[in-house]
Order: C-alpha cells, then structure tokens, then sequence
C-alpha cells in the first residue's frame, strides 16, 4: 500500500447543500397552494351573480378558513416539530386538492363554508408554518434571505394566478375552473412535499454555508425559548397583535381589492391585473427587503418598513379612481406585504429559538389568523353599511399604525439576546 492510498483526506462538508431542495419544494408549494388560495376575489363576482349572496357572507367563508388554517396550524406546526414536514404537507396537500374539486359542486351557501372554510381551511394550514419553520431549520446566517425566496412562490402565484384565473372564468366557467384547479394543486404539492426532509443532524455540522462557526449557534440552543416560557414574554404579545394587524389588512384586501375596483366599471381583467401587480412586486419585497435587507438590518426593521409602506398606500387608495392610481396602489402595497411576509418566521426564530420554532410560530400565528379572519368580514359589512369601500380602508391604515407603533416599541428576549 502506497502513502498515497493510506491517506485519508479530511472530513469536507458537501458541495451541495440539501437545504436547497427544501427551499425549492417549499417555493413551488408556495406558488401553487396559496398563489391559488388568495385569488378567492376573482371568484367573488361569480358568486354574487349567481347565487345573490351578500359581500359579507361571501367573504365569510374565507374568513371561517382563515380561522380553520391558523388554529390548526398550530398542531400541524407541532406535528412538523416532531415527525417533519413530508408527512404533514402530503396530508394537507391532498385535502386541498379535494376541497377545490368540491367547489365546483357547490349551490348554496352551507356548500361554500364547508368546502372552502372548512376543507380547504385544514389543508391551507400544512401549508405556511410546516414550510417556513423548516427553512428556518435548514438555515442560519441566510435565514431571511432563503425565507423570502419561498415566501416569493406565494407572491408569484398571486402575480401569475389572478389574470389566468380570470381567463379560465371566462373560458370554461368557475366550476369547471376549480375542477381544474382541484386537480392541479394535488398533484403538483403532494409531489413537491416529498423532496421536503426535516433538518438532518449533519446541518449542525455544516449549516447553510460552510464558513458559519456552527458552534456558537449550538450553544444558543440550550437557550431556545418553550412555548410556556415564550407566553410570558411581552414579545409574544406584541408581535401577535403585528401579526392581527398584518392578518387583518392582507386578507382584507387580497378579497375586497378586485370587487372594490370592478364597483368603479373598470373590467374584472384589469382588476385582476392589479392584483397580479400587486403579487409580482411583493416578490421584489419578500427577496430584496425581507430578505436581503432583513438579513442586514434585522426583520424588525424590515417589518417596519412593510408597515410603513403598506400604511401609505392604504391611505392613498381612498380617493382612488383611475386605473393607473391602482396600478400605483399595487407597487407599493406589494413592496409592504412582501417584507412583512418574509420577516415573520425569521423574527420567531430570533426572538425565541428554534427547538419548538414550530410551535411557537404556530401559536403566535392565531394573530395572523384572527387578523385574516375578521378583517375581510368587516370590510364586506362596512361596505354593504354605507356603500362604499373608503371607511374600510381607513381602518386598515389605522391597524397599519398601530402595527408600526408596536414594532417600534419591540426590544429582543431577555433569555437570548440576539439583536432583531
């Protein structure tokens, strides 16, 4: 045997890192499941003509599953912290696809509730925390950025799905159109969530990049936050009621958007667009300021500036009349959302941990849920009240400062430490 063969180079991490297939999977999920679930509004009008329901009633069902989605996302975040993201995505992919399908069959308004709140409520709620809790997982000093990446897929979605959804309304109608879509959402997630794996102890080794000094990180876990320890912070509380806020004003106008712009004559397709709009640059803002920038400022500053800027254009789309003025509207409503979006799992993470990241990111998304739940109910009301969408938004502007207030006000853990 020659020196040559008896030497035994040293230990090398791999050249390719396997968390890069979980964000991959994890991003086309985020395209297909909630780019699909968002465009509820294109739908709207379809069913106010066909079936006369009230906007209130409509937007009722989005709302029962917003609540579905978060309270139960809380035990599939605690079912991903135990048994990993594969199983629980599968589950919850195969349930979507399903309540889809149904809605093709649907003809009174118990239908609605059962098959979009309720069905398809449960399988939405695999498909936020399970995803972006193991991102959290797999990643350390890129964090934010890889974060921002998956949450891109849903922004994505929201730009590609509302113009196509529309054209598919006018092809083949809504129900054969969410047959469709039953179809397309089962197959394409339920294939993705199989590349999905839970951190594998070899990324305490190696980590997202091979130049981090993983050791400092294993010495910070000892100090991760249990969810009862994490209740009893005043950050729990006050980045839950950011959360309602963000809830509220997200889900709000996702729904209420394309029928407040049809109400001034403009076409259901340009309505679409803006929306669409709205999606393509909230890429922008989950990759560039969630991402990149939360990475070097910190996702509380990050979220700080979403308010600020999500905050605006509610304010300016009040008067708004003209197409172009929502096309505005979009851009930097879009650039908002996307960097609130991105922050949230990272700014979890930084505050409590992540040896029970899914869990707590679960249960502080009850705000988020509640926020969602209420706020496009609320809306639909004021504006069957007094007929018109202009009171609604000012309240969405109002929680869109309170949400910058408490953001402002947030200091790090006591237990951790880490700068936010």
């Amino acid at each position: 045997m020659t020196g040559r063969e008896a030497y035994q180079p040293p230990e090398t991490p791999p050249r390719f890192f396997y968390g890069y297939f979980v964000v991959g999977a994890a991003f086309i999920i985020m395209v297909v499941s909630w780019g699909l679930y968002i465009v509820f509004g294109v739908f709207f009008n379809s069913f106010l003509d066909e079936f006369g329901w009230t906007r209130a009633v409509t937007s009722g069902a989005y709302s029962l599953s917003s609540i579905f989605s978060g309270l139960l996302g809380i035990v599939m975040g605690g079912l991903t912290d135990r048994f990993g993201p594969r199983l629980v995505v599968t589950f919850c992919g195969v349930l979507l696809g399903v309540g889809y399908f149904l809605m093709s069959q649907i003809s009174t308004v118990w239908h609605l509730y059962l098959f979009f709140g309720v069905i398809i409520g449960i399988g939405m709620s695999g498909l936020w925390v399970p995803l972006l809790s193991t991102v959290a997982r797999w990643f350390t000093g890129r964090r934010s950025l890889m974060t921002g990446i998956v949450i891109s897929g849903l922004t994505l979605g929201q730009m590609i799905g509302p113009p196509a959804i529309s054209r598919l309304i006018a092809e083949y109608q809504w129900r054969q159109s969410y047959m469709i879509l039953g179809i397309i959402v089962f197959i394409v997630v339920v294939l993705a969530a199989q590349f999905l794996k839970r951190s594998p102890g070899m990324v305490e080794k190696f980590a997202d990049d091979v130049n981090e000094k993983q050791p400092e990180m294993n010495n910070n876990v000892s100090r991760d936050l249990s969810l009862k320890e994490a209740v009893h912070t005043v950050q729990f509380w006050l980045v839950a009621i950011v959360f309602f806020c963000f809830g509220y004003i997200a889900y709000g106008m996702m729904v209420h958007i394309v029928p407040h712009i049809t109400r001034l004559e403009i076409s259901d397709i340009n309505a679409a667009n803006v929306l669409a709009v709205n999606g393509g640059v909230g890429i922008v803002g989950n990759f560039v300021l969630g991402g990149l920038v939360g990475d070097r400022i910190g996702n509380r500053k990050a979220l700080i500036i979403g308010f600020i800027l999500s905050t605006a254009a509610l304010l300016w789309l009040v008067p708004v009349k003209e197409l172009w003025m929502f096309y505005l509207f979009a851009v930097v409503f879009g650039l908002g959302l996307g960097s609130m979006g991105t922050s949230e799992s990272p700014l979890v993470a930084r505050l409590f941990g992540l040896t029970s990241h899914g869990l707590i990111y679960g249960v502080m998304g009850l705000g988020f849920t509640a926020g969602g739940a209420v706020g496009p109910v609320i809306i639909g009301y004021i504006c069957d009240v007094t007929g018109s969408y202009q009171p609604a938004f000012m309240v969405c502007a109002a929680l869109g400062i309170i949400g910058l207030i408490l953001m402002v006000m947030l200091r790090p853990t006591k237990k951790l430490g880490i700068k936010l």
